[in-house]
């Protein structure tokens, strides 16, 4: 269950809810610049590099255009700004502010140091020296003075020295993690889900409903003031809008997450998905002890689990976006779970990035109930955007 997939039965809920309201609740923006020039959307993804589809890119050109917008977001989250600290509101592709000059010889001073001294490794980051500041500090602090703990660029990386010959091996992790939601034969025997509940985010409360089906169908919905936020995949394809914006095709990270928080059997599917399963030393979640797998692919970032040593059951997933710059962290804590129809559920969820906090609180959930594959289909635009 890759983020309440982010699976099985309870897999499914969890990490999709989370990630994709969150996305409505804190990237409206997003979901504008990802549209090609003059608000369309094209029905394909992407291929373009930056430089063709956005104005004035002078250092990150040949970068996937859809990897343009996770790499302004590390930026932001590592020297702990917002947008317009470098760039002009609505104006993106103004140079009138000197931050966003400075900001291109610093990531060009970046490039130089991977590549002079760790190979082209993306080891030293703009996190790597800034850590949520905008001038970093260049000397130690004093005593007594409270300084922020740094965030490890690669956190699977920490306690390689522990002696791993006395904690299970990851498949007997995820073996356990299937049992204590219910077992294999009664997550199957479910096919459909249904929740409603709340999503909290800056302090206001926003309704959500997801609509997951089996095998690999997902819509999320966040409704809030200012509209209709909406994730969607088909089992091929992605859409993710902010009404009355029209919909955009999810790409790269983006829709790595959306297909893995619509397998409906992610539990069962986990050691399918990530051909190797690593351990890592254990780790507390709260007040449990965890034992931590890490899933590789090729190709891709590793992804965190963390299972409760007690009962087996999921407690943490964490995400990683490859950008440009370094990898962007999403984390899920799971918790509340409950048994529905025989299997376990979580109930309650936190979603955190660099950018904030997001908790999702089920109100109702209906299982093996119709769901029409109509839930699925791509949204039409509404409003200012049709024109």
């Amino acid at each position: 269950m890759i983020h309440g997939w982010k699976g099985a039965a309870v897999a499914a809920i969890g990490l999709s809810l989370g990630f994709l309201l969150l996305f409505f609740a804190m990237r409206a923006p997003r979901s504008m610049a990802q549209s090609a020039p003059g608000g369309q959307t094209s029905a394909k993804p992407a291929t373009k590099t930056a430089a063709e589809v956005y104005k004035n890119i002078k250092v990150l050109k040949n970068i996937p255009a859809y990897e343009l917008i996770p790499t302004m977001q590390f930026i932001s989250a590592s020297l702990g700004v917002h947008c317009d600290y470098c760039h002009v509101e609505h104006h993106f592709d103004e140079d009138t502010k000197k931050p966003k000059l400075r900001a291109r010889g610093m990531m060009q001073m970046m490039f130089a140091i991977d590549k002079d001294h760790f190979h082209n490794h993306v080891v030293v980051t703009c996190n790597t020296c800034h850590n949520g500041s905008t001038h970093p500090a260049g000397m130690p602090a004093v005593a007594g003075t409270q300084v922020a703990m740094a965030r490890p660029a690669h956190p699977e990386e920490h306690g390689m020295h522990v002696d791993m010959s006395s904690f299970p091996q990851p498949s007997a992790i995820v073996t356990k993690y299937v049992a204590a939601l219910g077992g294999a034969d009664a997550l199957r025997k479910i096919n459909t889900r249904v929740i409603t509940g709340t999503m909290t985010f800056f302090g206001h409360p926003a309704p959500v409903e997801v609509y997951a089906k089996a095998p690999d169908m997902r819509a999320s919905i966040i409704k809030t003031p200012h509209g209709e936020g909406m994730t969607i995949y088909n089992g091929h394809e992605g859409w993710a809008s902010m009404m009355p914006q029209p919909p955009h095709p999810m790409e790269g990270s983006e829709l790595d997450q959306a297909s893995l928080q619509a397998d409906f059997y992610f539990p069962l599917d986990i050691q399918k998905t990530f051909p190797s399963l690593r351990e890592r030393p254990p780790q507390k979640v709260g007040d449990q002890d965890a034992y931590v797998v890490l899933g590789v692919r090729p190709g891709m970032p590793p992804v965190q689990f963390f299972f409760s040593k007690q009962s087996g059951l999921l407690l943490r997933m964490v995400y990683f976006t490859q950008t440009a710059l370094g990898r962007l962290p999403q984390q899920t804590d799971y918790s509340d779970y409950r048994e529905v129809d025989g299997v376990k559920v979580p109930f309650q969820w936190t979603v955190s990035e660099p950018e904030g906090q997001s908790t999702v609180q089920v109100t109702q959930l209906r299982q093996n109930v119709p769901v029409s594959d109509s839930k699925f289909a791509i949204p039409k635009p509404t409003g200012p955007a049709e024109h």
